[in-house]
C-alpha cells in the first residue's frame, strides 16, 4: 500500500505521518583505502565531510535520498518553486534528517529565499525530523538590493518575480505553522530575527552577491550553536564570484576556518580550528 496516495491535491492535504524508518541513514560509502578518523580536524568533521560529499559524488546517497519517501513528499509539495542544484537540496537534507539531529536545539535562518521554494522544503522535513524548530526564511521578496560591478554579475532588482502572499498563503495551506518569512534587507531584518530565534543549528546563506554573504555570514555567527552549520550554497558557483570573495576573504583568511564540504556546496562548521596535532588555532 503506498501511504502517501490520496485525492486531494498537494496545495491542500495535511502534512502527511511517516513511518519512523522513512529517514535516511546516512552510512560510510567510501572506498576502502580511504579511512578518515572521526576526530575533529581543523574545525570540521573530514568523515563526515566525506559521507555527504563524496557519498553523493560518487556514492549512494544521490539514489537513497531520491527514494526517501520524506524527500519525496517534500519536493512533491514544493513543485518548481525551487532553483536549488538537486545535489544541493539532498545534501541540506542529509544535514537535516541525520547531523541537526545530534546538535542542541536550534533553529534555521535562511539568507535569500527567493520563490520560497527550499524554504518549504526545509519546513516540511524540519517538521518530521526537528520537532519545535522554525526556519526563518530572510529576502527583500522583491529582487536583489545594489550590487558591486567590479565583482557581481548580478544587478539590483534581479529575482524580482515573487508574490510574498501568495507564497505565504500557500505555506499556511501546508500546515507549515514552523515557516516564518521575513521580508526586507538583511540589515534591517536578520537582528531582530535573529534575537528572535535565540539559537541557530544552520545558516543556510543562498546569496549571490558579496554584500549579502558577508552580512549574512558577520550576522549569524554569534547565534550558531556549538557545532551548528553554515552552508554556502552559491560560493562555487560560476556567476557568483562576489559569494566566493566573500567566503574566501572572511571565512577561510579572516577567521581561518576549512571546510567540511566542498561538493556539493561548501559547508563549514562553529567547531573550534585545531591543527592536525590538535592544538587549537589562533
Amino acid at each position: 500500500m503506498n501511504p502517501f496516495k490520496r485525492s486531494r491535491t498537494a496545495a491542500t492535504a495535511p502534512i502527511v505521518t511517516l513511518p519512523d524508518d522513512a529517514r535516511v541513514r546516512v552510512g560510510h560509502y567510501l572506498d576502502a583505502s580511504l579511512s578518515p578518523g572521526s576526530e575533529l580536524r581543523r574545525g570540521r568533521s573530514i568523515r563526515d565531510g566525506y559521507a555527504r560529499g563524496w557519498g553523493l559524488q560518487f556514492g549512494k546517497l544521490r539514489e537513497q535520498v531520491a527514494a526517501d519517501p520524506l524527500y519525496q513528499e517534500a519536493m512533491q509539495r514544493v513543485g518548481g518553486r525551487s532553483l536549488m542544484a538537486e545535489d544541493n537540496r539532498k545534501n541540506l537534507f542529509l544535514i537535516l534528517c541525520a547531523y541537526l539531529t545530534r546538535l542542541p536545539k536550534g533553529h534555521i535562518i535562511e539568507y535569500g529565499s527567493y520563490r520560497g521554494g527550499n524554504a518549504l522544503f526545509m519546513a516540511l522535513v524540519a517538521k518530521h525530523v526537528l520537532p519545535g524548530v522554525r526556519v526563518y526564511a530572510l529576502d527583500t521578496f522583491a529582487g536583489m538590493p545594489a550590487t558591486n560591478g567590479e565583482v557581481d554579475a548580478h544587478r539590483a532588482g534581479d529575482f524580482a518575480d515573487v508574490d510574498l502572499d501568495e507564497l505565504r498563503g500557500y505555506a499556511e495551506s501546508l500546515g507549515l505553522d514552523n515557516l516564518v518569512f521575513v521580508k526586507g534587507r538583511f540589515e534591517e531584518t536578520a537582528l531582530p530575527t535573529l534575537r528572535d530565534a535565540g539559537s541557530l543549528t544552520l545558516a543556510h546563506i543562498d546569496c549571490d552577491i558579496y554584500s549579502a554573504v558577508a552580512y549574512a555570514y558577520d550576522a549569524s555567527l554569534p547565534y550558531l550553536v556549538p557545532g551548528g552549520y553554515i552552508v554556502f550554497d552559491d560560493a562555487n558557483v560560476s556567476s557568483c564570484l562576489g559569494a566566493t570573495e566573500a567566503v574566501e576573504e572572511l571565512v577561510i583568511r579572516r577567521d581561518g576556518r576549512f571546510s567540511e564540504q566542498a561538493f556539493p556546496q561548501y559547508v563549514f562548521r562553529n567547531l573550534p580550528v585545531s591543527d592536525s596535532t590538535g592544538a587549537t588555532a589562533r
